[in-house]
């Protein structure tokens, strides 16, 4: 199997899991390492919040041996608390540390963090460039397409980011605008591959792996990332691996193993959040898995009385029964 590299980590040029607010905690990222994910990178960091040592902060980076490699990505607007986050986070010895300039939602880029980045191109370089010069680990960049279909500048941003210091961009071939609707524009991906000398991440509309082969083959990126097509699928980074070894995709697992894997993905958030917490968030990973079983609407809208353990394995139960 090939590698790629980012700065001086070595990575197996399979696919990555993307960077999924509320959705890839150490659980998910975890599952998905051992179904095959070759690097994967944690959910949204504040800069700030690291900063004042908010608790609740504190727990998104705390990482265990069996998902690195991996990245903590921040989020902010402002160079000074990026360079303070990065020596805040040194104690937890990520492989990487990803700056977020791609999320869409109204409370990041409505305060000038994350996608909003793309529309001030000058304030994206210097928070790159802090990050740079204080981290002691490779620093990549996740960005969109552009801000809207009237402002596409990921090439630009791309340019940005290598001049600044950074190891790798990873392009969400979508506008900010766009948020997870309509198709991936994935020519966007093969244009920034195409202008800078750094390692290039495509993602967007990878649901198979089929699809991670095609975007290797049309866009020439170095690593393809996956996000919203693991959800209920963990499994689709085995399938990724070996349809690029082999040419053969491995079957999807037949309904009881689909829910050996639901009941495993479960037990690990409990232990690591409790079972109250650990149900409540479990919920939407069950509704994923459950999809396309015999009656799933019924069953995947029961998903959301789940409150323990016993719960959800007499739900699987009902289910397979079906």
């Amino acid at each position: 199997m090939q590698t790629v590299k980012i700065g001086n980590v070595e990575i197996e040029k399979t696919a990555a899991l993307a960077p999924m607010a509320s959705v890839a905690d150490k659980a998910y990222r975890t599952i998905c390492k051992q179904f095959g994910a070759a690097y994967v990178v944690s959910e949204m960091v504040s800069v700030k919040g690291l900063y004042y040592s908010d608790n609740k902060t504190d727990e998104l980076c705390h990482i265990s041996d069996e998902e690195r490699p991996m990245a903590i990505q921040l989020f902010g607007d402002d160079p000074l608390y990026f360079k303070l986050a990065v020596e805040k986070i040194e104690k937890y010895t990520q492989s990487i540390i990803d700056i977020n300039m791609g999320c869409p939602v109204p409370k990041v880029a409505g305060n000038g963090s994350g996608s909003a980045l793309m529309k001030n191109p000058k304030l994206a370089a210097k928070i790159i460039e802090a990050t740079a010069l204080a981290a002691k680990c490779p620093v990549t960049v996740k960005i969109r397409s552009g801000w809207d279909f009237d402002s596409i500048n990921a090439v630009e941003i791309a340019k940005i980011a290598e001049e600044s210091g950074a190891a790798a961009v990873a392009v969400h071939a979508r506008t900010k605008t766009q948020l997870y609707s309509g198709k991936a524009d994935w020519e966007i991906i093969r244009r920034v591959k195409n202008s800078v000398n750094i390692t290039v991440i495509g993602n967007g509309d990878i649901v198979s792996a089929e699809d991670a082969k095609r975007m290797y083959d049309e866009t020439g990126c170095d690593l393809v990332m996956l996000g919203r097509g693991t959800y209920g699928r963990p499994w689709i980074f085995s399938q990724i691996k070996s349809y690029l070894e082999s040419g053969e995709v491995p079957p999807e697992p037949t309904a009881r193993e689909r829910m050996d894997i639901l009941i495993r993905h479960a037990e690990m958030i409990v232990a690591d959040k409790g079972e109250r917490r650990g149900m409540a968030e479990a919920r939407k990973h069950a509704a994923w898995y459950m999809k396309g079983m015999k009656n799933a609407a019924a069953f995947r809208n029961r998903c959301g009385t789940i409150e323990t353990m016993e719960d959800l394995k007499s739900l699987i139960c009902e289910a397979l029964a079906e």
